[in-house]
């Protein structure tokens, strides 16, 4: 509680308290002894896959639609590549229907979803609340709905009735970038912290990695900075430049809802004579799209991403779906978070972890 009370004061940089000292011991020993014990596992490349190994085999001749949100987010792009070669293997028919980023679209793609009369629905990136009479209608002819980033949690929902819903844990990958912060620093940093707190997830996962960094008494957050995403383009270059002038010592790491935000933040630590190297150390808790791998690699203005497994979680889909067409239930398999930093991604663009391919095509028997 004393913690939270901490930063309760800590909007858009409103403490005062002196700048936290980047030499000497860290702040929080036990905490960040824990935390690079977390990354170190995170870093990891060479897993062992951890998912499903046993299932229904395929079942033939179905069409799976898949409404995305906008085919102009990497994440969703990459969830619908992923579905499209996992449907290849098991034989399946793949239609991806976009909704164009707008409520409206995103309600008449679902709408035409629906009269296809398609074996499942793929609810891919948006609130299924936003279209409740299309999902009802689905309900009604009997078509199964899995999510991808639908809601908050992963694993089944009575309401919205998702089959499943496919991601990660919000909880896992707000504390593995705060623990990232920690560890990087030494337990000493002084951080700034981009999030769009209109979207209920996106503000439940800052106020995660607030309460994570609070763990730590060496680090202190200088800035709380509520940006919405769709207006991240025209305000975040502000923003950052004016906490360049307000903290130009003691701004050493960042840490954002999206990988997006350093994508805008680049033009404004370029105009200020910063290194593409850091500091501020910059890490993206979300999604690691294409872009951000590409910065993260090149040393523009971005250390690290916690990415989706993207391609995986598309497979992952289809295997649920044959599950319901099945009568099975779904597989509540989750997959761990990733911290990919230019020393582990040698040079690729997504997180595509080993061994589910082959796990999968042994479950279907393809």
């Amino acid at each position: 509680m004393a913690a939270a009370v901490a930063l309760t004061g800590c909007q858009r940089g409103s403490s005062n308290a002196p700048a936290p000292s980047t030499t000497g011991p860290g702040g929080c020993p036990a905490v960040q002894a824990e935390a690079r014990a977390a990354v170190a596992r995170a870093e990891q490349s060479e897993t062992a896959w951890t998912g499903p190994t046993t299932g229904p085999s395929a079942v033939s001749g179905r069409t799976i639609v898949f409404v995305a949100q906008t085919m102009t987010n990497p994440g969703v792009a990459g969830v619908a590549h992923g579905l499209r070669e996992a449907a290849r293997v098991i034989g399946w028919q793949v239609r991806v229907i976009d909704g164009g980023g707008s409520p409206a679209g995103i309600q008449a793609a679902m709408g035409e979803a629906v009269a296809l009369r398609p074996s499942g629905i793929v609810i891919g990136g948006f609130d299924p609340g936003s279209t409740s009479q299309q999902v009802a209608a689905a309900g009604a002819a009997g078509i199964p709905l899995v999510g991808w980033h639908a809601v908050a949690a992963p694993g089944p929902s009575r309401r919205p009735p998702l089959f499943t819903n496919v991601t990660t844990r919000v909880e896992d990958v707000a504390g593995i970038s705060a623990q990232w912060i920690i560890a990087h620093s030494g337990g000493r940093a002084g951080v700034v912290l981009f999030t769009d707190a209109s979207v209920p997830f996106a503000k439940r996962k800052s106020d995660l990695i607030r309460a994570k960094l609070a763990t730590c008494a060496g680090v202190r957050l200088l800035a709380y900075e509520n940006i919405p995403i769709p207006d991240a383009s025209s305000r975040t270059p502000r923003e950052v430049a004016s906490l360049l002038a307000r903290f130009p010592g003691a701004w050493t790491h960042s840490v954002a809802i999206n990988d997006l935000y350093f994508a805008d933040a680049a033009p404004a630590f370029r105009a200020a004579g910063r290194k593409g190297t850091g500091p501020p150390f910059n890490i993206g808790a979300g999604d690691g799209d294409p872009s951000a791998f590409q910065r993260i690699n090149s040393g523009q203005y971005q250390s690290a991403t916690v990415p989706e497994p993207l391609t995986q979680q598309g497979w992952q889909i289809v295997d649920e779906f044959n599950r319901a067409f099945s009568g099975r239930p779904a597989s509540g398999y989750v997959a761990p978070t990733h911290v990919s930093t230019a020393a582990n991604s040698a040079g690729a663009t997504s997180w595509d972890p080993p061994g589910y391919r082959e796990a999968y095509r042994r479950i279907w028997g393809r």
